[in-house]
């Protein structure tokens, strides 16, 4: 159902069945799938890739060109997942030729004055509170929660199963499975409630629990705790995960 007060470039592809409120615009190049609702005076530009059954709430902006110097118009994207929520004046940004696309992925909720800057790329299942800010390039994996007004510098990757607390600045990257907080940010524990509710195994848990003490408890530096954990601890999906994360991590990870 199109309202007949928005404005809709004819070009958009709109599924037959997406609800348009009053004052919504919708510019060219835009894809939007079957069962999405977008509220009033919500701004949809060049660019927009959004997905099924989402929500887009009043005064959000999605696909607007990225604030970055060196964007020179080339054709990018800002592509949404399926069943995601996008609250109240959340802005997404175009990707620049950095990564050609900024993706928010499916079943993600971004609450109200979010920003998703260009070229950063937002797992599954994700949890944005309101009026955090994420910079450029940043990566974030499945089942993450940011608090409220939570600031991620530029290339920062957060990892999956993260928790981290409102008003935190981040600098560095966050590894998987933490709670995360204090000023400076550091490392608070496994974020052992969220494990729980993901049907992970008090085993699974206490496994990660191990990892972690080598990590930031045993007054190892990164690089040998990296090594005693592979030569003393079990193999172990979470285990591979939180290594390989550590190993490729570029800025470094948060402090204990």
């Amino acid at each position: 159902m199109k309202q007949p007060l928005a404005s809709i470039h004819p070009d958009a592809k709109i599924a037959e069945d997406v609800e348009i409120g009053p004052f919504v615009t919708i510019d060219k190049n835009v894809v939007i799938g079957e069962g999405t609702k977008i509220y009033s005076n919500v701004t949809i530009l060049e660019g927009a890739r959004i997905g099924k059954n989402c929500k887009i709430f009043p005064g959000a902006v999605i696909g607007a060109v990225p604030q970055d110097l060196k964007f020179v118009g080339e054709e990018t994207t800002a592509e949404i997942g399926d069943n995601t929520t996008i609250r109240e004046c959340v802005t997404v940004n175009r990707g620049t030729k950095a990564k050609w696309k900024t993706v928010v992925g499916s079943n993600c909720l971004l609450m109200a004055y979010s920003h998703i800057a260009h070229d950063t790329i937002v797992g599954n299942n994700v949890i944005i509170g309101n009026a955090s800010q994420l910079a450029g390039e940043v990566i974030i994996d499945d089942f993450a929660i940011l608090s409220g007004g939570v600031l991620v510098h530029q290339f920062v990757n957060i990892g999956g199963h993260v928790i981290i607390q409102g008003g935190s600045k981040v600098p560095k990257d966050v590894p998987p499975y933490v709670m995360t907080g204090r000023e400076p940010i550091s490392y608070m524990g496994i974020n052992t409630v969220g494990l729980r509710r993901r049907n992970f195994t008090d085993e699974q848990i206490r496994d990660l629990q191990e990892v972690y003490r080598y990590i930031y408890q045993k007054g190892y530096n990164t690089t040998e705790a990296i090594g005693r954990i592979e030569k003393e601890l079990p193999v172990s999906k979470e285990r591979d995960y939180v290594l390989s994360f550590i190993k490729n991590s570029k800025r470094g990870i948060i402090r204990g």
